[in-house]
């Protein structure tokens, strides 16, 4: 059995129809059944969402892999970006332990570090680690922007490109690897049906995946929460949060971050281009047909225009400043497209997909 969170999203459809094509059935954790569409119909509806910790004793009922895509950008009425993004999934793994779940497949993003400045990165960097200091064997995959034509990001470009000028946070010369998302789910597909052995072997295949650097570990001193507070405490000018040891007898339980020995693997998703998100923009009006000047606008207006957006529109803002703020940190890999080609899946070019050049 194989539960999956965060169907109803973008990577998360896409997944979910290699999921159910193939034998293995699944389960889907969910709020509204109702967004699955025709897909409701051939799994297994879990009630519960990333806030309800207390839903996942249920969701996790006979479940040998957990496909973890579930995240939030912004804020919700619920709880916090981080209480979605970071927290969630560390009692999420925890409660997998629990309940005899031998595989955790998570998806983090290039670029995560606890040092970035976006608050989900920071968050997602977090995330990873509560994967992979567990007792699960763990399939990481970092992306770079994953985009697909309808997607929430698409249709906003589309009803800005009714105005004169299209609005850019900054200077959008942030570079990224845009992929597909029908591409990074047919990666998810083949690395769950490769045994730990070969995904390992076929990671290291590549000269470039061999040499790269591995992403750092918790080591048992350290409690997950104190890094979940520590990556949004307030930040120095050199951009470093203040230093914060553990207090005097705390005591270590589920947040617990241990060494791991369980197998671990790890793929970054890129496409074939490296483009600015200017250049991103300027693709994406060329697919809709519809020519229009940028308009770079200063990034500390950009944030006070959002926050003033988000107190009147609050859930139902058309974007939020934790979100425009990904537009200016880089997500690219050295790797190229190497880790989706040794899972037997080339990436297309973004125009190859979206039309229009």
């Amino acid at each position: 059995m194989i539960l999956l969170t965060g169907a109803t999203g973008t990577v998360g459809a896409a997944v979910l129809s290699r999921l159910t094509a193939a034998t293995e059935p699944v389960r889907c954790l969910v709020r509204d059944p109702r967004r699955l569409g025709a897909q409701r119909v051939r799994v297994q509806i879990a009630l519960g969402d990333l806030a309800d910790a207390a839903s996942f004793r249920n969701a996790l009922r006979g479940v040998d892999t957990v496909v973890h895509l579930a995240a939030s950008s912004r804020d919700q009425q619920r709880a916090s970006l981080e209480e979605l993004s970071a927290m969630a999934t560390l009692r999420l793994v925890r409660a997998a332990e629990r309940s005899g779940v031998s595989r955790f497949v998570f998806f983090s993003a290039l670029g995560a570090s606890l040092q970035s400045p976006a608050r989900l990165l920071r968050a997602k960097a977090l995330a990873r680690r509560a994967v992979e200091a567990s007792e699960l064997e763990s399939i990481v995959f970092a992306p770079s922007i994953v985009y697909a034509p309808g997607e929430d990001w698409l249709t906003l470009l589309t009803r800005f490109s009714h105005l004169p000028a299209i609005p850019v946070s900054g200077p959008g010369r942030a570079l990224f690897q845009p992929i597909w998302a029908e591409d990074v789910a047919d990666c998810v597909a083949a690395a769950l049906t490769l045994p730990a052995a070969e995904r390992r072997e076929r990671e290291q295949r590549s000269p470039i995946a061999a040499g790269a650097a591995q992403p750092d570990r918790l080591s048992g001193e350290h409690r997950t929460e104190d890094l979940a507070r520590a990556s949004t405490a307030p930040r120095t000018s050199r951009g470093r949060a203040p230093h914060r040891g553990p207090r005097a007898g705390e005591h270590r339980t589920e947040g617990l971050a241990r060494a791991s020995t369980a197998p671990r693997s790890s793929f970054e998703l890129a496409g074939p281009e490296t483009l600015s998100y200017e250049a991103i923009v300027r693709l994406a009006l060329r697919a809709l047909d519809r020519g229009r000047p940028l308009v770079s606008l200063p990034r500390p207006l950009v944030r006070a225009c959002l926050r003033v957006v988000e107190r009147l529109a609050g859930p139902a803002a058309f974007a939020t400043w934790a979100e425009a703020e990904l537009l200016d940190a880089p997500m690219i890999s050295a790797r190229g497209t190497a880790d989706a080609e040794s899972l037997g899946v080339t990436p297309l070019r973004m125009a190859a997909v979206l039309g229009g050049s």
